[in-house]
């Protein structure tokens, strides 16, 4: 897949204890489906290690980093901003015009965890559902991605990985990489 000046997550509300496996399946989601980076808010260093690891097993370029200050990211952020709610446009009738103001910033995807402040919905440029019933973070980004890179990251190519899923109809299997 060719690269553009990409696509960045940022997970609001990180709850220790409670959304550690969310947190940590929004930044593997993020990284598989095409997004560059993952920021984090909260203490989330479990979920960050986590990912990292992932990454560092099976391939990147993808960066993970941590914020206390997820409304300053927002607030600064240069490039077209998505936040995804089951409250917002379908994102059939916005894609076109998200994927039209993509310039050579990156687009900032914003999933919330708990309840998400009024203020969101005002900065954000675009406030997508994928659908407007109740779903999870994770369903609505994994669907985001896909439309927005439409289909063309399901074919992309990982650098640096020491490890490789195969693809099998039965079983599991993951193996080493060889060096040549």
């Amino acid at each position: 897949m060719e690269r553009d000046p990409g696509v960045a997550v940022l997970r609001l509300g990180h709850r220790p204890g409670r959304d550690n496996r969310m947190t940590t399946h929004v930044g593997l989601t993020a990284r598989a489906l095409g997004a560059d980076r993952a920021i984090l808010a909260g203490r989330a260093s479990a979920p960050k290690e986590t990912i990292e690891d992932i990454t560092d097993r099976f391939g990147g370029p993808f960066e993970v980093e941590l914020t206390d200050e997820p409304g300053r990211v927002l607030r600064e952020w240069s490039g077209p901003v998505v936040h995804l709610t089951m409250y917002g446009l379908p994102i059939q009738d916005v894609e076109d015009s998200i994927r039209a103001d993509h310039g050579p910033e990156p687009v900032l995807a914003v999933v919330g965890a708990g309840k998400v402040p009024f203020d969101v919905y005002e900065l954000a440029d675009y406030n997508v559902g994928v659908t407007n019933q109740p779903h999870s973070e994770v369903a609505g980004l994994a669907v985001f991605l896909d439309r927005f890179f439409e289909g063309a990251e399901l074919d992309r190519e990982w650098t640096d990985a020491t490890h490789r899923v195969v693809p099998k109809a039965t079983g599991k299997q993951v193996e080493p990489i060889e060096d040549d």
